[in-house]
């Protein structure tokens, strides 16, 4: 058994792409996951039956919706009835919306804030208290490059991803003395399923080849040329679950190719 052996997770947005990577790499290391998100009820029992079988440890589904403050504390309350503590907390939720300011729609400015930042306040303020009582706890929040510098026409993400940032180290600061650490970590762009879907339609709408979608379109802002994979935010997710982490708290790990170091 891994490191998470008798650990309980929780992980939001997990039913595919960098939250599911989570789920995976914390059952990998011992521990039971509640995955949460959306997509078709075969797909995610797929998903969770396959965590049961490659790592022999318990996976169940929240189908908590992030916009709803009752059903995120009900997925907490789930955790810890069903395993019996909620020892690790991954909020990773999240959506987004691209607009000029003028033209953002304000149903989508509150959508995103209540998913991308709302939803990690509800569900903090409903895992705290078991984590005190149990003298330990991990909360690791999905930030993003967009928690540290902007771009245009994301205003409500860019706004969410501060917001995550500030909410982290306020955290952070309140749970100190309980062996509780709050951090978060910035991914710039992360090789997932929904990123390789819209290379096609850029090829075409903007006449590119494949390669020059990736390099200069998608990667035009990280250094490396390269894309950050989900394995690697779930590995750096898993370290901040060590002993060896227990002094990192309150930071701010960026994971994106030297985007936000230029």
């Amino acid at each position: 058994m891994g490191s998470l052996s008798g650990k309980n997770a929780v992980v939001t947005g997990s039913t595919s792409g960098i939250g599911l990577a989570y789920a995976r790499a914390f059952a990998a290391a011992g521990a039971n996951v509640v995955i949460n998100g959306f997509g078709s009820a075969e797909d995610i029992e797929k998903e969770r039956a396959k965590i049961e079988a490659d790592f022999g440890g318990k996976a169940i589904y929240s189908p908590a919706d992030m916009t709803k403050p009752a059903e995120i504390a009900g997925m907490i309350a789930l955790g810890e009835k069903t395993f019996g503590s909620v020892d690790v907390l991954v909020n990773n939720a999240g959506i987004q919306f691209v607009s000029p300011i003028e033209e953002f729609p304000p149903e989508k400015w509150d959508q995103i804030i209540a998913i991308n930042l709302s939803s990690a306040f509800h569900a903090i303020r409903a895992a705290v208290p078991g984590m005190k009582k149990k003298g330990w706890g991990r909360i690791i929040n999905t930030a993003s490059a967009h928690s540290l510098v902007a771009s245009p026409f994301k205003s409500a993400y860019v706004s969410a991803k501060h917001g995550i940032a500030g909410l982290t180290k306020t955290v952070a600061l309140e749970v100190a003395t309980h062996k509780i650490t709050c951090n978060c970590i910035s991914p710039g762009y992360v090789w997932t399923p929904l990123v390789e879907k819209q290379i096609p339609d850029t090829m075409k709408a903007r006449n590119l080849t494949r390669e020059q979608v990736i390099n200069d379109v998608l990667l035009d802002a990280q250094p490396t040329k390269e894309f950050v994979t989900s394995e690697q935010v779930a590995a750096l997710a898993l370290f901040l679950c060590s002993d060896d982490a227990a002094q990192i708290t309150g930071t701010n790990l960026s994971i994106d190719g030297g985007w936000t170091a230029e």
